[in-house]
C-alpha cells in the first residue's frame, strides 16, 4: 500500500486530494497546523479513514519527525497562506510559510528518505506582470506580490533539490481553481454564496472590486488529479495546470445569479477602489505540456463549475449539505 502525506489537508485541494488517494488505495496522512483543523467540514466524509498529524512547517526538526514517522512514498505540499489581506500586511510570514517552509520540507526529505516523491503546489501568481499570454512553463516569471515571490522561491528550491540531490520533486503551477469547498474569502465563493443568500432573502447585495478582472478558472478536483499524475510519471518535472480560457468576474456573477433566476446587475455593486492592480496581459495558462506528457485535461467547463458552486451553496443555505 502506498502512503501519502498531505500538508494543508483540511483545505479545498487537500481534501479533494485525500479522497482521490483513498480511492486509489493509499494510506493517507494529513499534516495540519493544529488539532482543531482536523475537524474541518471538508474532511467530514473521510475523517475516520485518514490520520491527522499536527505539525509546524516552520520547524525542520518537526518536519523530519513527521516524515520519519509516516514514511510516505509521496508528499504533497498544499499548505500556504493565500488570504490577500495578510499577504500584503505580513509579507515576512508569507515568505516563511510559502517559501522557506518548502525548503525545510525538501531538506527533511533529503535527510530522512530521498526516495520520497514530492509535489509542490505552485501558482500562476509567479507570472505576475507577464508580458506574454498564455503562460507556460517557459514563460518568464515576474511576480508582483509577496505570495508570488514566495511561491517562485519555493519552485526554485524544488528545481534545485531535483538537480543537485536527485529528489523526485515537481512543481504544479496551478492557475485559479474553484469548487464548493473554496474558502469564503475568495471572490468566486463570495459570489456563489451571496447569490444563494440573496435568493433565500438572507442578503440584499454584494460588493466587489473590478468586475472586469479576468482569470483562468478550473475545477479543483481536476487539478489535484493532475498533481497525482505528476508523481506517477517516469521523471520529475514542472507542469502548468490550467484551462486555457479567460473569464471575467462579471461573467462569473452573470452565470451564478442566473443559475437562480436572478439578474446580477440588480444586486452586485462594484467598488473600483477595492480592486487589485490590473494585469499587464491576461493570466491564462497553457497546459499543453501536461496534456502531452501526462494525458491530463480538465473535465469541467467554466459554467459547470459556477453552477456546481451555486447549487452547493444554495443547498447549504436552505439547510442541506454542500459538496
Amino acid at each position: 500500500m502506498k502512503k501519502a502525506l498531505i500538508t494543508g489537508i483540511a483545505g479545498q485541494d487537500g481534501s479533494y486530494l485525500a479522497e482521490l488517494l483513498l480511492e486509489k488505495g493509499y494510506e493517507v496522512f494529513g499534516m495540519v497546523r493544529g488539532a482543531d483543523s482536523a475537524s474541518c467540514d471538508n474532511l467530514k466524509r473521510i475523517r475516520g479513514r485518514i490520520e491527522i498529524i499536527p505539525g509546524n512547517l516552520l520547524e525542520l526538526e518537526d518536519l523530519k519527525r513527521i516524515v520519519g514517522q509516516c514514511r510516505p512514498s509521496e508528499i504533497y505540499n498544499l499548505a500556504a497562506r493565500a488570504s490577500s489581506k495578510t499577504l500584503i500586511t505580513d509579507p515576512v510570514v508569507t515568505a516563511e510559510v510559502n517559501g522557506l517552509a518548502v525548503a525545510r520540507l525538501l531538506e527533511a526529505v533529503r535527510l530522512v528518505d530521498p526516495g520520497i516523491r514530492v509535489c509542490q503546489a505552485s501558482s500562476s501568481e509567479i507570472y505576475g506582470r507577464s508580458t506574454e499570454s498564455p503562460q507556460n512553463e517557459l514563460t518568464p516569471f515576474r511576480p508582483r506580490n509577496p505570495y508570488g515571490v514566495a511561491k517562485l522561491f519555493a519552485q526554485g528550491m524544488v528545481a534545485s533539490y531535483r538537480e543537485h540531490y536527485g529528489i523526485f520533486a515537481c512543481s504544479s503551477i496551478l492557475f485559479n481553481h474553484e469548487s464548493p469547498r473554496r474558502g469564503r474569502e475568495f471572490v468566486t465563493r463570495k459570489i456563489s454564496l451571496a447569490a444563494a443568500r440573496i435568493k433565500a432573502g438572507l442578503a440584499e447585495a454584494l460588493e466587489l472590486g473590478d468586475l472586469e478582472a479576468r482569470r483562468d478558472w478550473g475545477y479543483a478536483p481536476d487539478y489535484v488529479r493532475g498533481m497525482w499524475m505528476m508523481l506517477q510519471a517516469a521523471a520529475p518535472d514542472d507542469y502548468v495546470l490550467a484551462t486555457g480560457e479567460s473569464h471575467s468576474v462579471r461573467e462569473f456573477c452573470e452565470v451564478a445569479f442566473g443559475r437562480l433566476g436572478l439578474d446580477y446587475r440588480r444586486y452586485v455593486l462594484s467598488r473600483p477602489e477595492a480592486a487589485r492592480l490590473p494585469d499587464s496581459v491576461p493570466l491564462v495558462g497553457d497546459a499543453g505540456k501536461a496534456a502531452r506528457q501526462l494525458s491530463w485535461r480538465p473535465t469541467l467547463g467554466f459554467e459547470e463549475i459556477v453552477r456546481t458552486m451555486v447549487d452547493a451553496d444554495s443547498a447549504s443555505v436552505s439547510g442541506g449539505s454542500s459538496s
